[in-house]
C-alpha cells in the first residue's frame, strides 16, 4: 500500500517561494495498491493528481472527510472525471444539509462555476457512509469514524494487505484528547493527523483564538500518535500562513517528542 500526498494545506491554497518545499495545494491523499486507487478528499491537490495521469480513464473511489471548500475545490478540475471511460465512486457522509452529491452540485452551479455537475463524462456513483460501519472497496477495508468539526467530519481507517493507515484531518480535540481516535488508531502503520496550529495559536497568542474552528495542534497530533502506539505520524493540513521554514521548525519539535513524526509535503510518498 502506497500513500502519496498531492495536497497538504488547509483552508485555502497558497503560492510563492516561501511554500515551495511543502507545497500549496489543499487536501488530497492517494492510496494505491496493485493498481487500485483510493483518493482521500478532493482539494486542489486532486487537480494535480489528475494532471499527472493525463487524459485517460481511471477507476477509483474518492472518500470525502467532509465538504468544506478546501476538500472539494479540485473536483471540477479533475481530468479523469471528464473521460467517458472513467468509473468514479464518490463516498462520504450524508448531513442534515444534504448528501455528497448535493454539495458537489452546489459548487458547480452558476454563478459559482460556469459548468454543472452534468458536464462530468465519467460514470459517477454516489455512496453514503456511516461512522463505524466498515465496508470493502477492492483490496481496501475502510472504516469511517465521526469526529468533532463544524458541520461534521469523518476520519478514515484503511486496511490492506496487513497494513493500517488512518487519515484524521479537520478535527478538534477541544483541550482533551479524543479517546475514540486513540482507540481507532491503535497500532496503525501510519497516522496522518490534523496539525494546523501551534498551541500558542490555538490559545490566541498574537492573534484570534482558534478554539471552535475545528482543528488540532501539532502537539495534540503527537499525543494521539504516542497514546495509540502508531509506527509513523504525518503532520497534515498546514495553515496557509505556515512557511516552509516554519513547517520545518514544527517538524523538528515534533520529532523531539515522537521520533517517527514528519511534516507531510506535496509529492511525498510513503510505502507501507
Amino acid at each position: 500500500m502506497n500513500i502519496t500526498f498531492w495536497g497538504v494545506r488547509g483552508s485555502v491554497p497558497v503560492a510563492g517561494d516561501r511554500t515551495l518545499r511543502t507545497g500549496g495545494n489543499t487536501t488530497c491523499v492517494v492510496v494505491e495498491h496493485e493498481g487500485h486507487h483510493l483518493v482521500l478528499d478532493g482539494g486542489t491537490g486532486l487537480r494535480a493528481f489528475g494532471a499527472s495521469l493525463g487524459f485517460r480513464p481511471l477507476k477509483a473511489t474518492l472518500l470525502f472527510t467532509h465538504v468544506h471548500w478546501d476538500h472539494i475545490q479540485g473536483v471540477p478540475f479533475f481530468t479523469p472525471a471528464f473521460h467517458p471511460e472513467s468509473n468514479l465512486t464518490f463516498a462520504g457522509a450524508a448531513r442534515d444539509s444534504g448528501g455528497l452529491a448535493d454539495a458537489m452540485a452546489a459548487q458547480m452551479r452558476p454563478p459559482q462555476f460556469p459548468i454543472t455537475l452534468a458536464a462530468l463524462a465519467a460514470t459517477v456513483g454516489w455512496r453514503d457512509v456511516q461512522s463505524m460501519t466498515t465496508f470493502d472497496d477492492g483490496p481496501f477495508t475502510i472504516t469511517p469514524l465521526e469526529m468533532s468539526h463544524p458541520d461534521g467530519v469523518l476520519a478514515y481507517r484503511v486496511e490492506c494487505d496487513g497494513k493500517r493507515f488512518v487519515f484524521a484531518t479537520d478535527l478538534e480535540h477541544g483541550g482533551c484528547i479524543d479517546r475514540r481516535l486513540v482507540e481507532f488508531s491503535k497500532g496503525a502503520d501510519l497516522l496522518v493527523h490534523d496539525a494546523q496550529y501551534t498551541t500558542a495559536e490555538y490559545r490566541g497568542d498574537g492573534g484570534p483564538p482558534r478554539k471552535g474552528w475545528g482543528h488540532s495542534t501539532w502537539a495534540e497530533a503527537v499525543e494521539v500518535g504516542r497514546r495509540a502506539g502508531v509506527h509513523r505520524l504525518g503532520l497534515f493540513h498546514h495553515d496557509p500562513e505556515r512557511t516552509d521554514d516554519a513547517v520545518a521548525v514544527i517538524e523538528a519539535e515534533a520529532r523531539h517528542e515522537f521520533a517517527s513524526a514528519f511534516a507531510a509535503r506535496e509529492g511525498q510518498r510513503v510505502a507501507l
